[in-house]
């Protein structure tokens, strides 16, 4: 019976030290790239595969991809992971998360050939700049949820412009005809494409926006724009709130002055956050289909790992509305 190889092994055969073969198994960047390439060598010839990472180094591949993300407060963004872990482990790939919570953090510390086969970027809010970055290094990256269009990168987007449209058609068709839009931060493009709809569906019908406005994606940015709306007494029969927190939060500053939702005023919300089905009244909201987001990112991410030629493409895909209780025909003065 052959006796197995070990590190010792492999350190007489490539006539280097054990410690150099050890920082060369652990991928080390203090190894000096002759040395490196005589200990794959070796482990080559000896056959030496003690475990996956040192398959990894011999094939040239580290097994594992970075997923950089903006933060965790966010069932839309739990979903989408979740589905990418899990297809990734079935393709025999870790996945590695980093978070940039704020755009001050300089370089993304998993941007690095070595440490990842492949990058992900869910909703980057450094995304031109990222972009940039990885192209220079030559990692095979794809994005989710972004901003910009860029020509030979591919993405997979929701149609907030669908979501926002059906949003407020489902208000038009409940008899509302003052209807107002409130949504996040008017930088993000998912924001501007939802009001884009709103004003389409009220185009369509012939009506003009009874109102909008942009706070954060907070349950205390919705409270506090509609209690000034309460207080300059201008409300409307009906919001499409572009997020669920927005919405959460406009219901509670209306509850607190007596105006019943959806009785007196609906609400519709978007990206169905894990609770909002379980508050009264559980919130009408568009959902989008984060299944379909990481399954589709995770394929073109390794086709592209694996060297297929594909076409830089923006995948893009239909939210789904969700009616519950939050929503009903308008009352009649």
């Amino acid at each position: 019976m052959e006796a197995k190889m070990n590190i010792h092994d492999v350190a007489k055969k490539s006539g280097l030290s054990v410690v150099t073969v050890s920082r060369v198994l652990n991928n080390l960047p203090s190894v000096r790239e002759a040395n490196r390439q005589k200990v794959l060598k070796a482990m080559e010839e000896l056959n030496y595969q003690p475990n996956s990472a040192a398959r990894s180094l011999v094939r040239g591949k580290t097994g594992i991809i970075g997923m950089s993300i903006t933060n965790f407060n966010d069932s839309f963004y739990d979903r989408v992971i979740r589905v990418v872990n899990r297809k990734l482990a079935a393709q025999g790939y870790f996945l590695a998360l980093s978070i940039a919570e704020n755009e001050d953090e300089g370089d993304n510390f998993l941007f690095q050939k070595d440490r990842v086969d492949g990058i992900i970027l869910l909703s980057p809010l450094e995304e031109k700049a990222y972009v940039e970055e990885l192209k220079r290094k030559n990692i095979p990256f794809v994005l989710l949820d972004n901003q910009f269009q860029h020509e030979d990168v591919p993405s997979v987007v929701v149609d907030n412009y669908q979501g926002g449209y059906e949003a407020t058609k489902h208000l038009l068709d409940l008899g509302h005809t003052q209807i107002a839009y409130i949504g996040g931060p008017s930088v993000f493009l998912s924001v501007a494409e939802r009001k884009r709809g709103y004003v389409q569906a009220l185009e369509d019908a012939g009506l003009t926006p009874f109102g909008t406005e942009y706070c954060s994606f907070t349950v205390s940015g919705g409270y506090e724009v509609a209690k000034r709306w309460i207080r300059e007494d201008k409300l409307p029969t009906a919001f499409f709130s572009g997020d669920d927190f927005i919405a959460l939060g406009m219901v509670q500053a209306l509850r607190e002055e007596g105006i019943r939702v959806p009785h007196d005023i609906s609400i519709v919300g978007f990206d169905d956050q894990q609770f909002v089905g379980e508050f009264y009244p559980r919130l009408t909201t568009v959902r989008q289909p984060e299944a379909q987001m990481g399954n589709i990112g995770v394929d073109l991410l390794l086709k592209m790992i694996n060297g297929e030629v594909m076409p830089p493409a923006v995948t893009k895909l239909a939210p789904q509305l969700l009616i519950r209780e939050s929503t009903a025909s308008v009352r009649l003065p």
